[in-house]
């Protein structure tokens, strides 16, 4: 049960690299399907780029937390947020085909912190 536990929680990890980081590096460097997109949703471009650059800095805690784990689940909470404002910005714009990459987003958020070994929540 630990090893698949383990398994899922690299696969979501890998997963949620690759998107928040092609998403933050398309911000960055301002690839038109991503800049028009964003227009759509109301945010010019130094917002786009402004939110690409929070979520690479974002992507780099995740990255750093390969080495120190408390950095992966800061990275992850950081993150947070632009998962939760991508998933509502999409269903608001009724963007569907974005919208299934933001909920996945939301998910994997959940499953990365509840199969990390050094993350808990005390209530």
């Amino acid at each position: 049960m630990e090893l698949i536990k383990t398994i899922i929680h690299w696969l979501s990890y890998a997963c949620y690299l690759y998107v928040f980081g092609y998403a933050s590096l398309f911000k960055i460097f301002q690839k038109q399907s991503m800049m028009q997109s964003m227009q759509s949703l109301g945010f010019n471009k130094s917002w786009t780029i402004l939110i690409g650059i929070a979520e690479l800095l974002g992507v780099l805690l995740l990255l750093l937390g390969l080495y120190k784990s408390q950095f992966k689940n800061l990275g992850i909470l950081v993150l947070l947020p632009f998962a939760i404002g991508a998933f509502t910005a999409h269903m608001a714009h009724q963007e569907y085909e974005h919208f299934y990459s933001s909920l996945l987003m939301c998910i994997l958020t959940l499953v990365l912190l509840a199969t990390d070994k050094n993350f808990r929540i005390t209530i």
